[in-house]
C-alpha cells in the first residue's frame, strides 16, 4: 500500500512497510524510513509506486493552470479531492488528486491552508496584490542576477555609481545591490572593497582607504558651518618682545613662538607664546561645538582635516608680521648662576605678541648646528636668542634625565629617524610621493621640544596649585607604562616631569584648548579662578571630553598610519625597489631602512633584535596593505651593514628637512625608552625602540601640521 501524507509542512509519498494501530511505518522513495500517523494521511492507493507517484505528480503539477484552478475552486472551504473532481472530473485518479494537492499546498498566494488536505481560495483583491508582489520579486531577482553578472565581468552597474560607499561602509543588506555584490564576491572569492576597486566603483586603493576613514569619522562630511570668528585683541596689553616661531615650511597652524629679552639685572626672560583661540572661543558656543566634535586636526600624507575652520586658524595662527593674541609663559632664568643655569620664576599672561618671524626648519637646520651655537658663529636670524635658548634647552634636558634616572630609566637618546611624506602632483595628473628622513634631536628640535615640555609642565602645576582641573598626560615607568589621560596631576615619568598638561597646540587639539581656557582663568582671576573657570572639579563634561578625545585621537592616528603605509607601498612601486635593507624588531617583524615600513618575515622569528638583513620584496597589496618578503642575506655583525648594500637605499632627500613636531619627538623618544624598559624588565639602553609590526606612531606624537 502507498500513502500520500503531510510531514514537516510538505506533502510526501511513501510505501507502507507495517501498520501498528493508528501509525504506519513508511519508506520514502529515497530509502529513508519514517513513522506516519493516520491523521496525517491524505490518500491511500495501490498504484503507482511511491517513486513513480513522485515523478508523475511533479510533471502533472507543472501543467496545472493556477488561475483557472482558482476560478474552479468554491468560495468556501474545500478538500483537495473535491476540487480534483471539479478540475479533472469525477474519475480523477490517485496521481491527479496528488498533483492537485501539491498544487494547492505549494501556492499559498492562491490558496490558504485550513487543515490537513483542506484549503480556501484567497480573496480576489488579496490575490491580485500578492501576484503583483510576486512579479516584482521576480523582476528584482532578474535585475539582481544582471547586477551580479556585470560585477563578475568586472563592470560596475550604473545603479551602483551613487551607492558604492554606502554599500561598502553602511550597507542595507536587504537591497538588491548588496545581495548582488555579496553573491559576486562569493563567486570571485573577493572582498567587497577589493571588488569595488576592481570594477571602478572606487577610483583607487588610496580613495578606498580615505573613504573608509571619512565614513567612520566624518559621516556628515568635512565641511564647516558658517561661523563668526571672534576677535579678542581689543582688551589685551601689547607685549614688549619680538617673537619668532620654528616650524616646517608647510606649517599653517602655527601654535607656538619664542622670545628672549634681558632684564635690567642681566637675567634672561624667555617667553613661550601660544596661540590663544581660547580668548575668543567660549565653552558652549558654536566654535566650541565644532572643536568638541572633531577633537583634533587629522594629519595624513598630502592633506589634513583641521579641527577648526580655516578662518579661525587664520585669525589666531602666529603669522609673522602680525600682532597676535597669545597666552604667554615668561620664565626668568639666571644663565650664569653659582649652580649653573637656574630657573628663578615664571609668569603667565594673556596679551598681544608681535611675531617678528616664522623660522623654517628646511632653511635653518643645516646652519643652526651644535657647533655653530657653541662657537656663536653663523649667519642666521635670532642667533643670540637661539644660542641662549639652546643652553637653556640643554639644562632642561639634563634635569629631565636626572628625573628619569630617579624613576629607574636611563637617559633618552634620539637615535630613531622620523619620516615625512610629501605628495607632489605630476604633469600627467598623477602623483609622486617623496619620503624624507629626519633624525630627532637637532638643536632646533631640542629648543622647541624642551620649552614646550617646560610650558606644559609649568602650566599643569599652575592649574593644580589653584585647584583648577585640567587634562593631564601621565605615565609610569614601570607597571602601567602606556601614557594615559586624566583630570588630576600625576607624574609623567617617561618625560621626567612632575605633571604634564597638553597646552601648546590649541589650534590643533581640543585638549589643549580646554587646558588653555583653564589656564586663562588662573592668569586673569588668580585665587578666584576655581570659581570662574569653564570646567569645575569633577565636571562630567570634562571627563567625557577626555574619554572621547582618546578614542578619536587613536582613530585619527590609525588613519595616518594607514595612509603612511599605503604611500610606502606606492613608493616601492614608484622607485622600482625590489630589494631593501631592514632591521629586525621582534617576533619576525622588521623595519625597512629607507622608509617607515614594517613587515612580518616568518623566516626571522628567531632572529635577534637589531640584526640587519637584506630582503627581497616579493609582492605588495595596496588594498590590504600587506607586503611579502623573503630573506636574501643576514649580515654577519648585528647592526653592521656593508656600504655597498646601503648604496641608494637611503633615498634622495633623506637628509633634507621636513616638518614634524619637536615636542612630540622628544616625548615619543622618552616614552619609547620607558616602554622598552618596562617590557624588558630592566633598563635598556636609552631610546631603544619598541615598535611592533603595526609601526604606528606613539600616540604622543604631534603629527605634521
Amino acid at each position: 500500500m502507498q500513502l500520500l501524507f503531510e510531514e514537516g509542512g510538505e506533502i510526501r509519498a511513501g510505501t507502507v512497510l507495517a501498520q501498528q494501530g493508528e501509525a504506519y511505518q513508511v519508506e520514502l522513495p529515497a530509502g529513508k524510513r519514517t513513522k506516519v500517523k493516520a491523521k496525517d494521511v491524505l490518500l491511500q492507493f495501490a498504484q503507482p509506486s511511491a517513486i513513480e507517484m513522485v515523478r508523475q505528480t511533479g510533471e502533472l503539477t507543472a501543467e496545472i493552470d493556477l488561475d483557472f484552478l482558482w476560478e474552479c475552486a468554491p468560495a468556501e472551504e474545500f478538500g483537495f479531492g473535491e476540487l480534483a473532481a471539479e478540475y479533472y472530473g469525477a474519475d480523477a485518479g490517485a496521481v491527479q488528486q496528488a498533483a492537485l494537492a501539491m498544487a494547492l499546498h505549494g501556492n499559498p498566494v492562491y490558496f490558504r491552508r485550513k487543515g490537513r488536505g483542506r484549503y480556501m481560495r484567497a480573496p480576489e483583491d488579496q490575490l491580485k496584490a500578492a501576484l503583483a508582489a510576486v512579479e516584482r520579486k521576480k523582476q528584482q531577482l532578474l535585475l539582481q542576477g544582471e547586477y551580479e553578472e556585470q560585477l563578475k565581468a568586472r563592470k560596475l552597474p550604473e545603479a551602483f555609481r551613487s551607492k558604492v560607499l554606502q554599500l561598502l561602509f553602511k550597507p542595507d543588506k536587504n537591497s538588491l545591490e548588496f545581495k548582488a555584490m555579496d553573491a559576486a564576491c562569493t563567486a570571485l572569492g573577493m572582498t567587497p572593497m577589493r571588488l569595488m576597486v576592481a570594477v571602478g566603483g572606487v577610483e583607487s586603493p588610496r580613495a578606498l582607504h580615505e573613504a573608509k576613514f571619512l565614513a567612520e569619522c566624518f559621516p556628515k562630511g568635512t565641511g564647516f558651518p558658517d561661523v563668526d570668528v571672534p576677535d579678542p585683541s581689543g582688551d589685551l596689553p601689547l607685549a614688549d618682545v619680538q617673537a619668532f616661531s620654528i616650524d616646517d615650511v608647510t606649517t599653517t597652524e602655527i601654535d607656538d613662538a619664542l622670545s628672549v629679552t634681558r632684564t635690567p639685572d642681566g637675567k634672561l626672560r624667555v617667553g613661550i607664546h601660544i596661540a590663544a583661540p581660547g580668548l575668543g572661543i567660549k565653552r558652549g558656543e558654536p566654535l566650541d561645538a565644532i572643536g568638541r566634535q572633531r577633537l583634533s586636526t587629522v594629519y595624513f600624507p598630502g592633506d589634513k582635516i583641521t579641527m577648526l575652520p580655516d578662518s579661525v586658524v587664520d585669525k589666531y595662527t602666529l603669522q609673522e608680521g602680525r600682532t597676535c593674541p597669545a597666552l604667554s609663559l615668561y620664565v626668568t632664568v639666571d644663565m650664569d648662576g653659582i649652580d649653573g643655569v637656574t630657573i628663578l620664576g615664571s609668569e603667565t599672561r594673556a596679551e598681544l605678541v608681535p611675531i617678528a618671524a616664522n623660522l623654517r626648519h628646511n632653511l635653518l637646520e643645516n646652519v643652526v648646528t651644535e657647533q655653530a651655537l657653541a662657537a656663536g658663529t653663523g649667519d642666521y636670524p635670532f642667533r643670540e636668542a637661539l644660542t641662549e635658548l639652546f643652553r637653556l634647552a640643554n639644562h632642561l634636558h639634563d634635569e629631565r634625565q636626572k628625573a628619569r634616572l630617579a624613576s629607574g630609566l636611563r637617559p633618552e637618546t634620539h637615535n630613531r629617524a622620523d619620516f615625512n611624506f610629501y605628495i607632489d602632483p605630476m604633469a600627467n595628473g598623477g602623483e609622486r610621493v617623496r619620503i624624507e628622513q629626519r633624525r630627532r634631536g637637532s638643536p632646533l628640535d631640542k629648543i622647541v621640544a624642551e620649552l614646550m615640555i617646560l610650558a606644559n609642565s609649568t602650566w599643569g602645576k599652575l592649574l593644580a596649585d589653584h585647584g583648577v582641573p585640567g587634562i593631564y598626560r601621565t605615565q609610569k615607568a614601570w607597571g602601567m607604562h602606556r601614557t594615559r589621560m586624566q583630570t588630576y596631576p600625576a607624574p609623567h615619568e617617561g618625560l621626567g616631569v612632575a605633571q604634564y598638561a597638553w597646552s601648546t597646540s590649541p589650534l590643533r587639539r581640543y585638549v589643549d584648548l580646554v587646558n588653555q581656557w583653564q589656564i586663562l582663568a588662573v592668569a586673569q582671576h588668580g585665587v578666584t579662578a576655581k570659581l570662574v573657570a569653564p570646567f569645575k572639579p569633577k565636571d562630567a563634561d570634562l571627563l567625557a571630553a577626555v574619554a572621547d578625545f582618546e578614542g578619536t585621537y587613536a582613530a585619527y592616528a590609525d588613519h595616518q598610519s594607514t595612509m603612511e603605509r599605503y604611500w610606502c607601498l606606492r613608493w616601492l612601486a614608484q622607485e622600482g625597489r625590489d630589494k631593501l635593507v631592514a632591521t629586525v624588531l621582534k617576533d619576525g617583524a622588521v623595519r625597512f631602512t629607507p622608509i617607515p615600513l614594517v613587515a612580518r618575515v616568518p623566516e626571522l622569528m628567531q632572529a635577534t633584535r637589531g640584526t640587519q638583513v637584506l630582503l627581497e620584496i616579493a609582492s605588495t597589496d595596496e588594498i590590504s596593505l600587506d607586503v611579502s618578503c623573503r630573506v636574501l642575506e643576514i649580515f654577519a655583525g648585528e647592526g653592521e651593514v656593508p656600504e655597498e648594500e646601503l648604496e641608494g637605499d637611503s633615498g634622495e632627500g633623506d637628509d633634507e628637512l621636513a616638518e614634524v613636531s619637536a615636542e612630540a619627538a622628544a616625548e615619543a623618544a622618552a616614552e619609547d625608552a620607558s616602554e622598552a624598559a618596562a617590557e624588558g624588565g630592566a633598563s635598556p639602553e636609552a631610546g631603544q625602540d619598541d615598535d611592533d609590526a603595526s609601526a604606528q606612531r606613539d600616540t604622543d606624537a604631534n603629527p605634521p601640521a
